[in-house]
């Protein structure tokens, strides 16, 4: 396999010169997944098998990452830390979708080891102990764990303030502990003032990369996380999910052919990890860089490549075990197809997956309501309203109000088009303008690159369907604000702009439209604001 010096990589202008003298024995190859150097006390025959399980448990991949420690435990039965790699493995803190039990009974063994082994060091005592606060039982709402989990990694890192691991994972854990409706964004950029120095001096270390972009994966913040995001992918090639993390930056500031090759390469990594694959992991990762590239096709007008990804996702054979991040790229799909183009009959008659969480099956019941309201089905698109009610009313039940508002932001929606259809205008404004507010109160789940169609989205065009560009175009563009690129809305600026007799701002936006999408393709679909009527 050919191998690429790092000298090349920092003529390339991605770090300062400095660090070649630093970095210049180290080479990336096409197998190698980035370097980690995590002391333990283990057996020093294991030292290059236990850094590299803690590198793929860096870039999520987390059943290559337990495999690992597993079989490292098996070769030193008295290793504490490797019992704790098997529990981290079933941590899943962004996505609450681990396994609690097998992770608690790893960190069990992990606890009875350290205790039993006297070469146990006082520093992995403390990460086994920073562990056990996610795994606890006490009955507390998950996350209460998070933030006891975090608590604790700050306290490790301050106790040792040399160790770039403590340092590395208390990062992570205030991103996963960030508040979603917290827009000053105070734990992310704390977690960037603890990666980026780490960044400049360890650059082939893959979670100081993977966290700089979760921690910066919002409006704000995305512009200073894109060094790590082209980064990321040459320090773990070999990582599905290392290829796919940088769209998550490039989609906050647009850059869709970056998105694009990313995701690309991230599904044929992940699909090829489905081989080997003993549970529905890969198959998550694969589907989640398809949805990152439907966004990115829509966006940059690529219809048949969208389409194609819709064509490819209907064709995998069903697979057991997904996880909220597979069901999400399930339902969002085909949503974004028919939503994005504003193909209103096919959006009404999406099926519904069946067995998914609440926030999963909203999506497609939600497209079912836009579609079935625009189309004149009005019948129908009550039912969805009722419908995302119930589950907003499920997702409270399991006491997560995130996404429980997410559906509620939903439902406005589809309220706001039935009142649209029905000829009540102050009242579809009136929803919306709700629906607005709400969803503006939270930043987005990592588990999707946007929502199938912003609210404030939705506000504009009902601004242009009664013949009101200029607050139109005032709406759109807020929505290029923080979603740059955004295909519809950089046209439905121009047509607001043009409408409204701003000549030189509609030829801005005209302008920039043929940036992001060269070709004709997506300006040959229906065009969503001109009519509510059928598919058009």
């Amino acid at each position: 396999m050919r191998r690429i010096p790092i000298l090349l990589i920092v003529s390339l202008g991605f770090f300062p010169a400095r660090l070649a003298a630093q970095e210049h024995r180290h080479e990336l190859s096409a197998e190698e997944v980035g370097s980690v150097q995590f002391a333990t006390s283990c057996s020093k025959s294991f030292e290059q098998s236990f850094n590299r399980a803690v590198a793929l448990l860096h870039s999520f991949q987390y059943e290559r990452a337990r495999g690992a420690f597993t079989e490292i435990s098996k070769q030193d039965p008295s290793c504490a830390m490797a019992q704790w790699g098997v529990a981290m493995s079933h941590y899943h803190g962004l996505w609450r979708n681990g396994d609690t039990q097998a992770g608690r009974l790893a960190l069990k063994n992990a606890q009875q080891l350290a205790a039993s082994n006297s070469a146990t060091t006082t520093r992995e005592k403390a990460y086994v102990d920073a562990l056990s606060a996610v795994y606890a039982e006490d009955g507390k709402p998950a996350p209460s764990y998070d933030q006891a989990f975090e608590k604790k990694m700050g306290e490790l890192q301050a106790a040792y303030p040399d160790d770039d691991e403590a340092a590395i994972f208390h990062a992570l854990s205030l991103g996963i502990t960030a508040p979603k409706t917290d827009k000053t964004f105070a734990n992310q950029r704390k977690c960037g003032e603890i990666l980026e120095p780490i960044f400049q001096k360890r650059p082939h270390h893959p979670g100081v990369a993977h966290y700089i972009i979760h921690c910066y994966d919002n409006a704000v913040l995305a512009e200073k996380g894109l060094p790590a995001a082209r980064m990321y992918a040459k320090i773990a090639p070999a990582s599905a999910h290392a290829n796919h993390m940088p769209s998550h930056l490039f989609t906050r500031v647009g850059s869709w052919e970056e998105s694009i090759a990313s995701n690309i390469k991230s599904e044929q990594l992940a699909a090829a990890d489905e081989r080997t694959s003993k549970n529905g992991e890969a198959r998550d990762q694969r589907l989640h860089a398809m949805d990152y590239l439907e966004y990115a096709y829509l966006q940059s007008g690529q219809v048949k490549k969208a389409e194609s990804v819709l064509e490819e996702m209907n064709a995998l054979p069903p697979l057991s075990g997904l996880t909220l991040t597979g069901d999400y790229a399930l339902a969002a799909i085909p949503a974004r197809a028919a939503i994005e183009l504003g193909n209103w009959q096919r959006a009404s008659g999406l099926p519904v997956r069946k067995g998914a969480v609440p926030w999963a099956e909203a999506i497609t019941w939600t497209a079912i309501g836009e579609g079935s309201a625009r189309s004149g089905n009005l019948e129908r698109a009550a039912q969805s309203e009722q419908t995302l009610a119930s589950l907003r009313d499920a997702a409270w039940k399991l006491n997560n109000v995130y996404w429980a508002n997410q559906i509620e932001v939903q439902r406005r929606e589809v309220a706001a088009w039935i009142s649209e259809k029905a000829g009540n205008k102050s009242e579809a404004f009136s929803k919306m303008q709700s629906a607005v507010e709400l969803e503006e109160t939270m930043d987005k789940d990592a588990v999707t690159p946007g929502a199938v169609m912003p609210a404030r989205e939705m506000l504009a065009e009902l601004y242009s369907l009664e013949n009101k560009p200029k607050e139109s175009l005032a709406e759109y563009e807020a929505v290029l604000k923080v979603a740059p690129n955004r295909f519809s809305a950089v046209y439905g600026a121009a047509r607001a702009a043009e409408a409204s007799g701003n000549n030189e701002i509609a030829k801005r936006y005209y302008q920039k439209l043929t940036e992001i999408s060269p070709g004709d393709e997506r300006s040959k679909a229906p065009v969503r604001v001109a009519s509510t009527s059928s598919s058009n």
